[in-house]
């Protein structure tokens, strides 16, 4: 079951922020544990965007997370991570070390150049969300991280439907809590795993969506594709849990959750995405082996709805339609 907020903020401690500019089509967002938090990352897509993961790896010695950036904007919103630093290094939330206050955050890009103005997220743009970011309800949709992202294309960009940014939490009898954040940029189509329903796929005719699995089929070398764009696409998102997680096991969760987006996207983790997720574990819950087999099944559910809000919640930007609104007017 859900928390509260059904948000990743419903894990104590976390909060988030955004920065959003929609005539750029672009944005970024923060997940802010200012006490700190075991981290762990699996990086699945072949064109990932990423900064400080390497540090994230069982046996490298930080142990401490206390933010992770998702960003628009390619490898140049990684700029904004700098912002981010500044603002927490400010609030005094960092590693301490020889005298010095180092805010420790990785983060990790998605390709959303070239819908909206030319402007990127920026070390102002990663100062303002962290400034902004709050527990609580999380906006969803069109937003932050999730404002320029678009799904479903493999017949282009024209046949494309709107991504976005979604959360989701679940509830264990443990005490665990597991939240899941977002930012859906596919090349692949987005489905419900648990009702088989189509809910984001290649545009077609009459409000219908092509057959998927027969555009890659019929596809020769000659013809256009996501191969032929590698980069333009990624799924980026982290995973929050107040569960006490050792930094392999962190990592191992990461792993476990990319399950989520293989059953939510098709296809997922291909030469032209980046598919990245991340984990933030606060450490409040100790947890038996049946409970963290139970905290790894509900953090893919987590994803799994978070990916689904992130399209449903979406709605059009730069010519780009949502899946609502296409099917609406069509």
């Amino acid at each position: 079951m859900p928390a509260r907020h059904d948000a990743i903020t419903d894990v104590p401690g976390i909060r988030v922020g955004h920065w959003t500019d929609r005539r750029a089509a672009t944005g970024c967002t923060v997940v802010v544990c200012e006490a700190g938090a075991v981290g762990g990352v699996d990086v699945r897509g072949a064109a990932p965007g990423t900064r400080e993961t390497d540090l994230l790896r069982p046996g490298n010695l930080v142990e401490e997370v206390h933010a992770v950036l998702l960003t628009g904007g390619s490898a140049f919103g990684l700029a904004a991570a700098d912002g981010v630093m500044r603002t927490l290094e400010e609030q005094g939330i960092g590693l301490r070390f020889a005298g010095n206050i180092i805010p420790i955050v990785p983060a990790a890009v998605l390709f959303d150049l070239g819908l909206g103005r030319p402007r990127r997220p920026d070390a102002e743009a990663g100062a303002r969300a962290t400034r902004a970011a709050r527990g609580g309800a999380v906006a969803q949709g069109s937003v932050g991280a999730g404002t320029g992202a678009t799904v479903a294309k493999l017949a282009g960009r024209d046949h494309a439907l709107k991504g976005g940014l979604g959360t989701a939490s679940e509830v264990l009898a443990s005490g665990a809590v597991v939240g899941a954040l977002l930012a859906v940029n596919a090349v692949g189509v987005i489905g419900d795993p648990r009702t088989g329903r189509a809910v984001a796929g290649v545009r077609g005719a009459e409000g219908r969506f092509q057959d998927a699995e027969r555009l890659l089929r019929r596809r020769t070398p000659a013809q256009p594709g996501p191969a032929e764009a590698p980069g333009e696409n990624t799924t980026i998102g982290v995973i929050a849990t107040n569960a006490q997680l050792t930094k392999t096991q962190a990592n191992r969760l990461a792993t476990v959750a990319h399950d989520g987006l293989a059953r939510t996207i098709w296809p997922a983790h291909t030469r032209s995405d980046g598919d990245t997720l991340f984990v933030l574990a606060t450490g409040e819950v100790a947890l038996d082996e049946p409970a963290y087999a139970a905290l790894e099944a509900l953090a893919v559910r987590a994803v799994e709805r978070a990916v689904l809000r992130g399209v449903t919640e979406a709605t059009g930007l730069g010519g780009v339609p949502s899946a609502t609104e296409w099917r609406t007017r069509t």
